[in-house]
């Protein structure tokens, strides 16, 4: 299996930049191409939540005509700039968002590794949380198969060291570690919401965030360093099962040279 995901795009409207500088619907589109180019498709697509910035219908119809090129299935999860009425609204047939307790989380089981999608998102806050609802039905959800599993959620698990985003990113990241350490067919948990590529160790197994398709976290570990971005290049992750474990590799977007020893 190879899931592809793609993180934080964070679609405006057509014709419309995000923050008045950043043209995220055409950096999506540039990033689909590249997916699309690939010498192997992925299998499926996970889409890691800030899918558009405002959460309006509009924004979610854009995602979509955006994303139809792939022709795969596609499978999404809410983060702090997406609202759950109006992500279901401008999906109706994707009966899987409908989710599970008010929540959007689900279940697919068409692929050699289960994927597991969690709601960590706290409405109007930019910080996300497992509340004791939901790390009860991941619980259940893991225990339910031993199948290898990813979990893919919007907000890491773990401390970065980039002092803004981890005051604002998963509030008691233990609670969900104690869960999963129960799990160990848990072969990954990955995230978005820093815009930045990502590994740690974690409850047993490896936690990831993706890189945005849009703009990048600019690269500042200094304690209390403010927030600010960059056009580092867009990028994406693909998870490769082998049969025994993931690996997970980064994508770049953008025109590079390719040769060959026969070249």
């Amino acid at each position: 299996m190879l899931l592809c995901q793609i993180s934080d795009p964070h679609i405006v409207e057509e014709g419309t930049l995000a923050y008045g500088r950043i043209d995220t619907p055409g950096m999506l589109e540039r990033c689909v191409r590249k997916i699309l180019e690939l010498p192997r498709r992925p299998d499926a697509l996970i889409a890691t939540g800030d899918l558009t910035e405002h959460a309006t219908v509009t924004e979610y119809g854009f995602l979509g005509e955006i994303l139809a090129p792939l022709q795969m299935p596609i499978f999404l999860a809410v983060g702090n700039h997406d609202e759950r009425a109006a992500l279901q609204a401008a999906f109706p047939h994707d009966s899987h968002l409908r989710g599970d307790d008010g929540f959007v989380q689900y279940v697919i089981d068409d692929f050699a590794v289960r994927l597991v999608v969690l709601d960590t998102v706290v409405p109007n806050q930019e910080g996300g949380e497992l509340c004791e609802r939901r790390l009860r039905w991941l619980d259940r959800t893991l225990a339910a198969s031993d199948r290898p599993t990813i979990v893919a959620q919007h907000h890491p698990p773990f401390v970065t060291g980039l002092s803004y985003m981890d005051e604002r990113s998963l509030a008691k990241p233990a609670a969900e570690a104690a869960v999963i350490a129960k799990h160990p067919h848990v072969e990954r948990v990955i995230s978005g919401h820093y815009h930045r590529n990502m590994q740690a160790r974690f409850a047993g197994t490896v936690a990831t965030a993706c890189p945005s398709t849009a703009h990048q976290l600019l690269l500042d570990l200094v304690p209390g360093a403010d927030i600010r971005f960059t056009y580092e290049p867009s990028s994406f992750h693909l998870h490769f099962w082998n049969g025994s474990e993931v690996i997970t590799h980064t994508g770049v977007v953008g025109d590079f040279p390719v040769w060959g020893t026969s070249d």
